[in-house]
């Protein structure tokens, strides 16, 4: 678990931390990787320091009850042993003083602990105007991350699939939705979870203190990939962070060059693939301009993810694969994305294989293995000046020596 504090006059000792970090890695050890553990008992973040406040006292109070109520049970069971006393034991209606004891301490407890919880909820849950905001849309399984204070100079708005860019030691007010089912964000590293829900926007602030990269997490059962369902939260520095979306507002896909593997990537990817069969449209290929967007093109689609800065991105998958993996895992990924991930809804683009779509099988479409990896080309030249790599020198949280996404 992550227990590294930076923020002065709020230290805490590792072990005095151990039950949320436990408490945290229980909750979502079956959500993730084995290779980023995740805490809620993280301080570098200001959301989970003022819960830990709240929860001392929680702490605190569910401790003296356990041993009020335990010493009140052992007295009683010991004073009055049957083997110490013949008599048979006074009848009696009820102690009316004891009742109200029994009555006032839970009231005035509750009282007290609801107090406090108003007080966290009116500092955690107000975003004011200075924080940086991000729009989130939850579909299954993926994510998508729009920065609606940045206007693409291509047009639009910035936005990035899966990986979310945040500044340190400012708020930042996220606004999630869904696109279809109910979701659950929470990267616990951060701050606190919601639901992403249709219709529905809700708001609300995070922060850290410590540049890194973090890992989220669907907590909410949304379907077959509900697992699989991740990204990444890559928190820099304020000036770095300002620079890489500066750079993201001026980026323009590059054109590829003449007769390259990128420049047929290019056009299958905008106009898809004629079916060599009228009659069956599985013979050809839809384009994938028309889920996907990508800056600087005239691909605009909104069904699936943002792929402006595609070759710059570190996972795959919506966060099944990470680095390397996720390098080898394109090709298969593009042939039959439904085979390696279920539940997926982009088609297989492999022999027109088939796919469930609202459960019923589907025809997808069909590439030759050269245009597959034509499209694979053109989809890792979208990248990022080298400058404005985000993924550079950031340490992953909590990663383990066997894992990791650098």
């Amino acid at each position: 678990m992550n227990t590294t504090h930076r923020h002065s006059g709020t230290r805490r000792s590792r072990w005095a931390l151990a039950p949320l970090a436990v408490l945290g890695s229980a909750l979502l050890t079956g959500c993730q990787q084995a290779q980023q553990s995740l805490s809620i008992g993280d301080m570098a973040s200001a959301f989970n320091r003022e819960i830990w406040v709240m929860s001392i006292w929680a702490i605190a109070l569910s401790i003296i009850i356990f041993f009020g109520v335990s010493f009140a049970l052992f007295y009683t069971v010991q004073k009055f042993r049957e083997d110490k006393h013949d008599a048979p034991p006074a009848q009696f209606h009820g102690n009316n003083k004891l009742e109200v004891w029994l009555v006032a301490v839970p009231v005035v407890i509750v009282i007290f602990l609801s107090v406090l919880t108003v007080r966290s909820m009116a500092i955690l849950n107000p975003t004011p105007d200075q924080a940086t905001k991000i729009d989130i849309l939850a579909k299954q399984f993926w994510w998508n991350f729009e920065y609606p204070e940045v206007k693409a100079d291509a047009g639009g708005e910035v936005a990035n699939g899966n990986e979310m860019l945040m500044p340190t030691r400012q708020p930042v007010a996220l606004t999630v939705t869904s696109g279809d089912v109910i979701h659950g964000f929470w990267a616990p590293n951060i701050g606190g979870q919601r639901a992403a829900m249709p219709a529905v926007n809700k708001t609300w602030q995070v922060d850290t203190d410590r540049a890194g990269v973090y890992q989220g997490n669907c907590s909410q059962l949304c379907g077959a990939s509900h697992a699989n369902m991740r990204y990444k939260v890559i928190a820099l520095d304020q000036a770095r962070y300002d620079a890489t979306l500066a750079a993201m507002k001026a980026y323009r896909a590059p054109e590829p060059a003449p007769g390259s593997p990128e420049e047929l990537g290019y056009k299958l990817f905008m106009q898809g693939k004629p079916a060599t069969d009228p009659k069956r449209p599985e013979t050809g290929a839809a384009s994938c301009a028309g889920c996907h967007r990508v800056q600087g093109t005239p691909a605009g689609g909104q069904v699936g993810p943002d792929l402006s800065f595609f070759g710059t991105r570190r996972t795959l998958g919506a966060g099944m694969w990470e680095g390397q993996k996720a390098e080898d895992m394109l090709i298969p990924w593009l042939k039959n994305s439904p085979a390696v991930k279920p539940g997926a809804l982009m088609p297989p683009y492999e022999n027109g294989a088939e796919y469930m779509v609202n459960g019923k099988p589907t025809k997808g479409y069909s590439l030759t293995d050269e245009e597959i990896n034509a499209v694979a080309a053109y989809l890792r030249s979208l990248k990022l000046p080298e400058e404005a790599d985000y993924w550079r020198d950031v340490p992953v949280i909590g990663a383990s020596s066997n894992g990791g996404t650098q």
